[in-house]
């Protein structure tokens, strides 16, 4: 990653980052993950996993274990059908958050219904702040998001509607038409990581494409200015 002094940012450029192809399943690893290892990338604070995946036609995860993990999967484009070992079975869609906080463990698959589209979907790990707790599931539906604002998808409370998770993190979720603009101020001693998941924009004079990320730790409390270049969907999240 190349920091810039002047904006503060720290850059993750989407082609730097790790990428596995294994024919159904295309894998790019912003942290070492799997097979994809390098020591000057293992997370960013308490943001473990940034996973952009790209999964064929009627492919998927078999059913496989998780612990003392919290996993929030965000879907692009296509269709995904989760199914896990606390009972929940269901097909998330474009725009669509899941969140399943593993705890003590939990057996889960995950599979491309489709015949003909593939899914395009981000799939995140956060280091809990509590081990062995009973494991716990929701979703979050922001297709309709409105353009323009910040929508707090996550937190540690779950405060304003949104899904409550096991770290003092918040996720938002924002989406800009051409021209559109949005600010965040990190307080001082927390950290942002920006992930640019559709779309391009300007932050802080750095300009971001599809597939870039940004962290800023804040020494004091300071702002995040964007522009979009033209639409974009972005991850944001606000860490301790």
């Amino acid at each position: 990653m190349k920091t810039n002094t002047l904006s503060g940012l720290t850059i993750r450029r989407a082609k730097e980052r790790g990428f596995a192809d294994h024919g159904w399943l295309k894998a790019t690893h912003t942290f070492s993950f799997a097979d994809y290892y390098d020591p000057a990338h293992m997370h960013y604070r308490t943001l473990r996993v940034m996973n952009e995946d790209r999964v064929a036609p009627g492919m998927g995860f078999g059913t496989h274990p998780h612990r003392d993990m919290e996993i929030v999967t965000y879907i692009i484009s296509g269709q995904l059908q989760h199914k896990d070992s606390m009972g929940n079975g269901r097909v998330i869609k474009p725009g669509d958050l899941q969140y399943m906080s593993a705890g003590t463990g939990v057996m889960h698959s995950e599979f491309n219904p489709s015949p003909s589209e593939p899914v395009h979907l981000y799939q995140i790990w956060i280091l809990p702040d509590e081990r062995n707790a009973t494991p716990r599931y929701a979703e979050k539906a922001l297709a309709n998001a409105e353009p323009g604002r910040w929508h707090l998808a996550a937190s540690k409370a779950g405060r304003d509607g949104s899904m409550a998770i096991r770290q003092d993190a918040d996720l938002y979720l924002g989406k800009l038409v051409s021209g559109g603009s949005l600010t965040h101020t990190v307080r001082k001693g927390r950290g942002a990581w920006l992930q640019v998941a559709e779309g391009s924009v300007t932050l802080n004079g750095e300009t971001l494409q599809e597939g870039d990320g940004a962290s800023l730790d804040a020494a004091e409390d300071t702002e995040l200015k964007l522009t979009a270049n033209k639409d974009a969907t972005l991850l944001l999240f606000d860490l301790k």
